[in-house]
């Protein structure tokens, strides 16, 4: 029940509470729809942490059925025993949102957990194999720009795969709580992202404001040198083009398509 989403980004996701309805619902979902990945998260407790130890089990399960599925984590707050644990069941993809603001994790998160505690999160996940997408969502302080900044310090310091970028969106949290951050900002933490991880994969998520805010944010995107947007507003592909940005369309989410090609992509814009 975070303010910024009210537990509402959860409610589209096809719920599976109990390990077997997990490994039912994906076994359901290959044969009649040739998924050929998932992304399993849920609500934390109040140390902002998710009990997935009785799903790794069915993961073991679909991982050893199914040698191709990509299954995705989001992790929340873990340590060296759970970030193994979660490796040894045969997730491929963590991901966590990195908050750099201690005011941040208070107010919007109601948590009573350090900066420091996410970092060390991260350190553990990168001494895994699996491959790490940490998040950050601009504007997450009500619609301030706040801890952001120290955000990206702390995932520069540390191996991950790629960043995932998205933009807090007003209309999940109480009326009046929040505002949507100017396009301006987003644009200029783009480029702040891109010069302090230049060698890095940069994408924008799939979560940011519709509309005009939207179009005016990809194309940001776009002319920072983002390397993959999730659901391209129109007129994406007309700045890609405006800028001799070639790119290609993936139909996966953003972070699963990690190392199957996005990757390759420096000079390219890619929409997922």
């Amino acid at each position: 029940m975070c303010d910024h989403c009210q537990a509402k980004i959860l409610e589209p996701m096809i719920p599976a509470t109990r390990p077997e309805t997990l490994d039912r619902k994906v076994r359901e979902l290959i044969e009649q729809e040739d998924l050929q990945g998932f992304l399993l998260s849920g609500g934390s407790n109040r140390r902002n942490e998710i009990r997935y130890e009785r799903f790794y089990p069915v993961i073991e399960r679909l991982k050893r059925d199914f040698p191709q599925l990509r299954i995705a984590i989001h992790t929340a707050l873990t340590d060296e025993a759970g970030a193994r644990a979660m490796e040894a069941a045969g997730v491929d993809i963590a991901m966590l949102d990195v908050i750099g603001a201690e005011e941040t994790i208070r107010q919007v998160y109601h948590l009573d957990r350090p900066v420091e505690d996410f970092e060390a999160t991260l350190a553990a996940l990168c001494a895994t194999s699996m491959q790490v997408s940490p998040h950050i969502v601009i504007g997450l302080h009500y619609g301030r720009i706040l801890g952001e900044m120290n955000a990206l310090d702390i995932i520069a310091r540390h191996d991950t795969q790629a960043l995932v970028l998205v933009v807090v969106m007003p209309f999940y949290a109480r009326p009046g709580t929040f505002v949507a951050p100017s396009t301006r900002e987003v644009g200029e933490l783009f480029l702040v992202a891109r010069e302090v991880l230049p060698e890095r994969q940069l994408l924008l998520g799939c979560a940011r404001p519709p509309g005009m805010h939207k179009r005016v944010t990809d194309a940001y995107a776009v002319m920072a040198g983002l390397d993959g947007i999730a659901f391209p507003a129109d007129g994406a592909v007309a700045v890609a083009d405006a800028i001799g940005r070639p790119f290609h369309q993936a139909h996966a989410c953003c972070s699963v398509r990690l190392g199957e090609g996005v990757a390759s992509l420096r000079t390219t814009s890619c929409a997922a």
